[in-house]
């Protein structure tokens, strides 16, 4: 504990030092519709072709299926989407929900008989972003505007924040400083007490099922983040989207906070938790190798770092759909389901107890050079390293 606590410290300051010869971010108005003030660097592109199989229960008179459509943004330009379904022809609708923005095409299937496909194929160019964070640089804001209170506030379905949250953040936090220093203590609580799995998971971003059990994936990892940040009066969210390369579930989240002047910024808690194992448990490492990889992916994770093989479908949580489903969803990680007004259960491949699913996604990419999974690589820490 005191080495991992002296390796977080170390870490903090380093990055400190670099940070300080970057210059300033340019200092905009405190907007949530900010663009990511990140540098872009080694972008891809690829050729995406993406399908959702969904298998209604016997006698379903009405299916509907809401695709998320992945927006183009600072990290990333999406090309024209191409849409089809089989067996059934049915044509999109396309619904902007008002709350975050998320951008849907909507099916409805009038008495599908059997599984139905539907097919997204589009071309997309997704850039690395790095933040490079200078702590001293961050600004702490005593009123924010009220654009961002849907950034801050509770919720009754992922982004919880309740005593619970508030006592634990005092027992973590005794004397908050930095907003960065803060969220890193969050992250390296995260990363210390949490067990990353597959079977005890909610799959919704659900806070309190992190708080219960400290077990879950990037999903329960990040809810639970953004609750601790927006306890600490920081605007978090939670984004989701598609890893662009082999996986039997593609869907994967991140952490984002919002740390003026830099906006929001990208954190990957569950990803860098499992490569900080895996150097730990690199046996062929001598222990000054291993030492310096971990202070290099911890000071990767509070530099702000996203990959170029991860591709952002939505932002936020708890939100009404468009056009409206049965309730409020939690997230939307690859689709939303519903056959006769009931919703079908999310599919997680990855499993290993599962044997049965309701919907799958079955998926290719074509990226036009070669790419690496920058949390397997330890190249990509290369630059990170001091």
């Amino acid at each position: 504990m005191r080495n991992f606590i002296f390796l977080f410290t170390l870490v903090f300051s380093l990055v400190s030092a670099a940070a300080a010869a970057e210059p300033t971010p340019s200092r905009v108005a405190l907007d949530p519709a900010q663009p990511y003030q990140a540098d872009r660097r080694e972008p891809v592109e690829y050729d995406v072709d993406f399908s959702i199989v969904v298998t209604p229960p016997y006698h379903t008179h009405k299916l509907k299926v809401w695709v998320p459509i992945p927006p183009t943004n600072n990290g990333q330009k999406v090309g024209t989407s191409d849409w089809s379904t089989f067996p059934l022809e049915v044509a999109p609708t396309i619904h902007v929900e008002p709350k975050y923005g998320n951008k849907f095409a909507y099916f409805e299937f009038d008495d599908p008989h059997g599984a139905q496909i539907i097919r997204h194929r589009f071309h997309a160019q997704v850039w690395q972003l790095d933040w490079k964070i200078n702590p001293q640089q961050i600004r702490s804001i005593d009123t924010w505007p009220d654009a961002f209170t849907r950034y801050r506030s509770g919720e009754t379905q992922a982004v919880v924040v309740d005593p619970r949250f508030n006592q634990l953040v005092t027992q973590i936090l005794p004397t908050p400083g930095n907003p960065l220093e803060n969220m890193g203590t969050v992250m390296d609580y995260v990363i210390r007490d949490f067990q990353y799995d597959h079977v005890n998971a909610s799959l919704q971003a659900s806070s309190l099922h992190a708080l219960a059990h400290h077990h879950g994936h990037c999903s329960d990892y990040h809810g639970f983040c953004a609750s601790l940040g927006r306890a600490l009066g920081y605007p978090t969210r939670v984004t989701y989207g598609i890893s662009l390369f082999p996986k039997n579930s593609p869907s994967h989240c991140k952490l984002e906070t919002y740390l003026p002047p830099y906006g929001w910024v990208s954190f990957d808690v569950s990803e860098t938790q499992k490569l900080l194992a895996a150097i730990k448990q690199d046996e062929t490492l001598s222990v000054e190798g291993r030492d310096q990889l971990l202070a290099a992916a911890k000071s990767r994770l509070m530099s702000g770092f996203r990959e170029n093989t991860w591709l952002m479908q939505t932002q936020g949580t708890d939100y009404e759909l468009a056009p409206k489903g049965i309730g409020r969803v939690p997230v939307v990680r690859t689709a939303y389901v519903e056959a006769d007004g009931v919703a079908l259960p999310e599919p997680d491949p990855a499993n290993r107890e599962k044997r049965e699913f309701a919907w799958m996604t079955a998926h290719k990419y074509r990226a036009d050079r070669s790419i690496t999974n920058a949390f397997k690589d330890r190249e990509t820490l290369n630059a990170y390293i001091k």
